[in-house]
């Protein structure tokens, strides 16, 4: 394949809306409905074009023009470090250019093919604090489960909530009994098939994660996340008393900053599934990730909540990821953005055989997010 130099740079921010408000976590307040996705597409001096969520800024994007893909991007590495910044619309550019997903290009640089296109299971990620403004748990549990219902009908089969309302916006004693309140009604509303997981957003201290725990054991858990902040003295504290209790939930931990320690503790078998954001680490990084926690027999499961992008982008790493576990999806719509060759059935979503992420931009509307948000260089 030729190797053409970048001509032009164009980038903008699309908006969106979520189906409903979504409500506090442990830690934050509203998290709203409005969902806004950065866009980057690069064009080669061949015509051929790749798009994808991208922070880069103006500078950033000066400094690749005339730069030839190859210095950026190759098949047997993936985005070099000075394509970083660029990642995802490089890796659309060369499945473009391949007329290939990304998900055989990736399987590919981890060594191995695709059948066909895969299905991956994901888990709805919008059941958030929406209760606050109830008195009774009662009525809180049904609120928290029609949301949930909401995503069954969505054809979600696995969902996470989020706990530790006692950490900032309930009290202590009444936030705690909420949560487990909480988990009991949404496990009885979605049944045993269902997988249901909590995190709470480090708004838990040791001797409060034991207590939910204990106390919502018949609803099988299958993982816990950010109960606390990063301790591995605590979490292999919390790992010794799981096993005594025979509690099979999995401790997940990592969204936050990518804590390089967090591996030391993946290795030794004290964090059991590791959740490095897939946008501020990079789709490039978790390949060569992924393989690290393969060999260690770690589970991989990217975070990626409110970036919209991430629904459709995180799933192509599971061809290349033996551990890969779920994508998570915060459902949204953004106008200008066509997903509709990605349709989830049965809990998993079924990843289109369409080159690049398999995702369209309406150059209306991204013409007009480049003129009103973003801007355009180009040689």
């Amino acid at each position: 394949m030729d190797d053409p130099l970048i001509v032009a740079v164009e980038w903008g921010i699309f908006e969106g809306q979520r189906p409903r408000h979504a409500g506090c976590n442990a830690r934050l307040g509203e998290h709203g409905r409005t969902v806004r996705v950065p866009i980057a597409r690069l064009t080669l001096a061949d015509g051929s074009r790749g798009f994808g969520r991208c922070t880069a800024n103006q500078r950033q994007a000066e400094s690749i023009l005339g730069l030839r893909l190859s210095h950026l991007f190759t098949l047997e590495e993936g985005a070099a470090e000075i394509g970083l910044p660029f990642d995802f619309p490089l890796w659309d550019l060369a499945g473009q250019r391949a007329e290939q997903p990304v998900y055989a290009l990736a399987a590919a640089i981890n060594g191995g093919t695709v059948d066909g296109p895969p299905r991956v299971p994901c888990y709805d990620t919008s059941l958030y604090f929406d209760d606050l403004h109830l008195a009774d748990d009662a009525a809180a549990g049904e609120l928290i489960v029609a949301e949930a219902q909401e995503g069954y009908a969505r054809n979600h089969r696995a969902f996470k909530l989020k706990v530790g309302r006692g950490a900032r916006h309930m009290t202590l004693e009444a936030g705690t009994a909420r949560d487990i309140a909480i988990i009991r009604a949404v496990r009885a509303a979605v049944g045993p098939e269902c997988v249901l997981m909590i995190d709470a957003n480090n708004g838990y201290n040791l001797n409060l994660t034991k207590r939910v725990l204990a106390e919502t054991a018949n609803c099988q858990l299958f993982w816990l996340e950010e109960a606390f902040h990063e301790d591995n003295v605590l979490y292999d504290d919390l790992r010794a008393w799981l096993a005594a209790q025979g509690l099979a939930t999995l401790i997940a931990d990592g969204e936050g900053h990518a804590a390089p320690r967090l591996l030391d503790w993946a290795q030794a078998g004290t964090i059991h599934v590791i959740q490095y954001d897939i946008f501020s680490y990079g789709f490039t990084p978790w390949l060569r990730l992924g393989r690290r926690l393969d060999g260690w027999g770690v589970r991989t499961a990217p975070h990626h909540y409110g970036g919209f992008y991430g629904n459709y982008a995180a799933g192509h790493l599971a061809t290349a990821i033996n551990g890969f576990t779920f994508v998570e999806w915060d459902e949204a719509a953004i106008p200008g953005i066509d997903t509709g060759h990605y349709t989830i059935s049965d809990g998993a979503v079924n990843l289109p055989n369409r080159p690049g992420f398999g995702l369209t931009l309406d150059e209306a509307h991204f013409q007009h997010a480049v003129r009103t948000s973003g801007y355009r260089v180009q040689c």
